[in-house]
């Protein structure tokens, strides 16, 4: 099984799946990650490219990733990029990773660029039904992403409603803090919800919700099979 995350921005696939990834990683099984835009212009405490670039690095290593694959579209600027554009960048990712299983940010996201992301990634995985030589799409899962998905105000759009929660266990966790702690300036003090303590306490938060020891909550947005 092959498995591919797709988000906006770096620190956006730790943020939404570093202990599911840790764990698939765990397990034996490939996790890649596809990142849009490979810079961060727009942030307060911006590091530079290399900088960023060891960040990546630094974390993807921790968490087991397999590879990554960056894009250099513009940071919060994708609604000024043609939508066939984000699409076929995805699509190459999910071809060149051979993905069965696709995991992205949630459409009611706060963040523009995680909008934009996962109209395109929608269009993106249905791929394997133009090519015959793309793995068939197993389940695509929207995630949330701290700082970003609780603040999806627009009650016009469907928020985020988990359905579907992956048992990661406190280890994973932990691993998931640590992968974060790489990205220099990412992280806050509590009660953030960038925080290791808010953070860990979704964790518990989502795990006690489907009686499980600690977890990140998906909403599985399409399934084929069993």
């Amino acid at each position: 099984m092959s498995y591919l995350v797709v988000v906006a921005h770096p620190d956006d696939e730790v943020l939404g799946a570093g202990g599911t990834m840790y764990k698939l990683a765990q397990e034996g099984k490939s996790v890649n990650v596809c990142i849009v835009s490979g810079e961060v212009n727009a942030r307060n405490f911006r590091p530079t490219t290399e900088e960023l670039n060891d960040d990546v690095n630094s974390s993807m290593r921790i968490l087991g990733v397999n590879r990554v694959i960056k894009g250099d579209f513009p940071n919060i600027e994708f609604n000024t990029v043609p939508h066939l554009s984000l699409v076929q960048f995805i699509e190459e990712a999910i071809s060149a990773t051979e993905a069965n299983v696709v995991f992205t940010h949630h459409p009611a996201d706060l963040n523009n660029d995680h909008l934009h992301t996962s109209l395109a990634c929608q269009a993106a995985v249905r791929l394997f039904q133009r090519r015959t030589d793309v793995n068939p799409l197993k389940e695509l899962l929207f995630m949330e992403v701290p700082s970003a998905t609780e603040w999806g105000l627009n009650k016009a759009m469907n928020q985020f409603s988990p359905n579907t929660y992956i048992e990661v266990g406190e280890k994973s966790i932990d691993k998931k803090i640590e992968a974060l702690a790489q990205y220099r300036g990412v992280m806050r003090a509590y009660p953030h919800p960038r925080s290791s303590e808010a953070l860990k306490g979704l964790a518990a938060y989502r795990g006690g919700q489907a009686g499980m020891n600690y977890a990140e909550a998906f909403e599985s947005a399409f399934r084929r099979g069993f």
